[in-house]
């Protein structure tokens, strides 16, 4: 795309924006209309033979700077200093590939120290050119007010710019805009169309594997449950296991091997120590580790080359000890015709075995055999069956298929919210989603700001735990870039989408906001609302023991004792961690319960205008509650001390 024809672009969609018809279709027209133009325009020209410019000397240096840069990152030890200083020089002298780089490194704190001018002025200069991954990044940079003042008009109009020109996360962002109705009308039909572009290209990459394993660590969740598993292995854990797998115990290197196979858990894949534990085990005599190195041979990659033969023959020796993962490898290789003569009958038989036995891939590969009619009549409900099977142990391409026959219609009634569910599901679990773990390692090591910026991007694309661990670090004022309110309006707006997505811990979080009055006014009524929907979808006990504080104080609800010690039952019911502070505020309840009725059986020592919250101090009844916390530590302490 040329800078005039991007400008025809900008200037078509501010007068979409003028003239008040800033919607779903409006955008559409105006895009496909400018790439009617393109078309129409790059037609004539193919009439006109145009002859390459020569380089200028200064476009030569640079891309021997770049070129160098490059050799540098790909060394086995990569100079990443050296590297992005030739990276700087390049992009100075306008190389777009090195501009990208600086631009993308800037932004986020990645090798180059955070610098949001730079980044700006990397991505205006390949904007103006018509580079979609520039234009994506200043959608980002203006919808989040980073280094630049916030316009989300003009947000928009860069993803949808960049959308059209071919950009995968861009699209990922108009895909969610559309579905949650930010910027835009809400639109199902377009969602789709955003998300099932996005949800193809991951599709393609997927391998049988299961793709690129995504780790989602609610940083708020990791704070207020310390002790809970978030999924990411310590470094103690892992040099403990190498140490077993080192001394030739099998398990270990089968799951150190398949740790390193497909990444995840705080570890990054490494082929070729896959490869090595693979390959220990399998010399052992372990049926996992003979199925898993048939897989590696089966795709090829970087540690080994791919063999249809050496995968048939570690594939053979897993299924002959009844390894699923054997089984469903032979499956693919007679369904495909990989090193042995295509046998739909003989893929069949291996893919139900493996089925049989759980194995994920089993189950899909049956699913496709069912729709396609391989070997077997079309079956689309059974199909519907074994996607489902698939899914439900988190295999993307069951997701993937699943979101096809529900975006068609095809076996099942047609239902665009749950086809984009399900698009939306395997969009998020594209390679890109492995900056979520960076984010998530930034944040733990201190570099807060960098963590910020790369969840705050992340939360832009409709990931929902990014959504929520971006309003975590504005809720702490860990980033002071921002003035207190601007703090809090931020974070009310990623706490609500992050609410939006079903996270009720984020429910409640808006619900304090429109209690306290952070980032907007006080509103009781809203507060209750929030906390009610968080009670009943989820049954939080946190909502739950609010709404009995609300009942029994008569904010933003009806004063109700009864539904109020109702509430705080529910509330410790719901969670044995609810159980301590709910029996203090039942002894609350029942002081404040017991002077009300001694004020309605007019007892001379209490006038009937007597209010014992003005007497006390609005916060009279957590002073009593923390005194009675007290009284009660004291109590077990004294009971844990041993008789004279």
């Amino acid at each position: 795309m040329s800078a005039s024809i991007c400008g025809r672009a900008l200037l078509l969609l501010f007068v979409v924006l003028l003239v008040n018809r800033f919607s779903c279709d409006d955008l559409n027209e105006a895009v496909n209309e400018d790439d009617n133009k393109q078309s129409t325009a790059k037609e004539e020209s193919e009439h006109v033979e145009e002859v390459p410019a020569e380089p200028t000397e200064e476009e030569k240096r640079a891309e021997v700077l770049y070129e160098t840069a490059m050799s540098l990152l790909n060394q086995s030890r990569p100079d990443k200093k050296q590297a992005y200083s030739l990276l700087l020089e390049a992009a100075k002298l306008q190389h777009t590939k090195a501009q990208e780089i600086v631009g993308k490194a800037s932004l986020f704190g990645d090798n180059l120290p955070i610098d949001l001018d730079v980044a700006r002025t990397c991505f205006q200069n390949l904007a103006s050119k018509g580079n979609a991954l520039a234009q994506m990044y200043l959608g980002f940079m203006y919808g989040s007010g980073l280094g630049v003042e916030a316009n989300p008009a003009k947000s928009l109009i860069y993803y949808t710019v960049a959308a059209a020109g071919g950009n995968r996360l861009a699209q990922l962002v108009m895909g969610y805009r559309y579905w949650s109705g930010i910027s835009v009308m809400s639109s199902c039909e377009t969602a789709l169309s955003y998300y099932r572009k996005v949800a193809k290209t991951v599709e393609e990459e997927v391998s049988f594997s299961g793709g690129t394993v995504i780790q989602r660590i609610r940083l708020l969740d990791e704070i207020e449950n310390p002790g809970s598993f978030s999924g990411v292995l310590d470094d103690d854990l892992i040099q403990y296991y190498q140490f077993l797998a080192d001394k030739g115990d099998v398990q270990a290197q089968v799951g150190l091997g398949q740790l390193h196979y497909q990444g995840g858990r705080g570890v990054e894949q490494d082929h070729y120590r896959a490869l090595n534990y693979f390959t220990q085990a399998a010399d052992a005599g372990n049926a996992n580790a003979m199925a898993f190195l048939g897989k590696m041979y089966l795709e090829g990659g970087p540690a080994v080359k791919q063999s249809n033969e050496t995968a048939l023959k570690y594939f053979e020796m897993a299924a002959e000890k009844g390894n699923s993962v054997g089984q469903s490898g032979l499956g693919l290789m007679y369904l495909y015709g990989k090193g042995v003569n295509k046998d739909y009958s003989k893929a069949f038989k291996y893919f139900t075995q493996a089925a049989n036995q759980g194995w994920v891939d089993g189950q899909l590969q049956l699913g496709i055999m069912y729709y396609n009619g391989l070997g077997v009549p079309k079956d689309y409900k059974t199909a519907i069956k074994y996607f489902t099977m698939a899914s439900q142990s988190g295999h993307v391409l069951g997701f993937y298929n699943l979101a096809e026959m529900h975006a068609s219609g095809t076996g099942t009634l047609r239902s665009c919210s749950t086809a984009v569910e399900l698009f939306k599901n395997v969009a998020e679990r594209g390679h890109w989603g492995t900056s979520l773990m960076q984010a998530h390692t930034d944040y733990k090591e201190g570099r807060v700001m960098e963590a910020f910026i790369k969840y705050c991007f992340m939360a832009e694309l409709g990931y929902e735990v990014s959504q929520s661990n971006t309003a975590f670090i504005l809720d702490r004022h860990e980033v002071e870039m921002l003035t207190n309110n601007e703090t809090f309006v931020r974070a009310l707006m990623y706490w609500g989408r992050a609410a939006a997505q079903g996270y009720s811990v984020a429910r409640v979080k808006l619900g304090d906001y429109y209690y306290y009055g952070y980032g907007t006014k006080v509103d009781y009524d809203l507060a209750a609302a929030q906390y009610r929907m968080a009670s009943e979808q989820q049954h939080n006990a946190q909502a739950l023991f609010n709404l009995g504080y609300m009942h029994e104080r008569g904010l933003g609800l009806k004063q109700d004792f009864h539904l109020a010690k109702r509430y705080y039952d529910m509330a410790a019911e719901s969670n044995s961690d609810a159980q301590v502070p709910v029996a203090l505020a039942r002894i609350k309840l029942g002081i404040v319960s017991s002077v009300i009725s001694l004020q309605s059986e007019n007892w001379e020592l209490l006038p009937t205008n007597f209010n014992l919250y003005k007497f006390l101090g609005p916060d009279w009844d957590l002073y009593l509650m923390t005194a009675l916390a007290v009284l009660l530590g004291l109590v077990v302490y004294l009971r844990r001390q041993p008789l004279p």
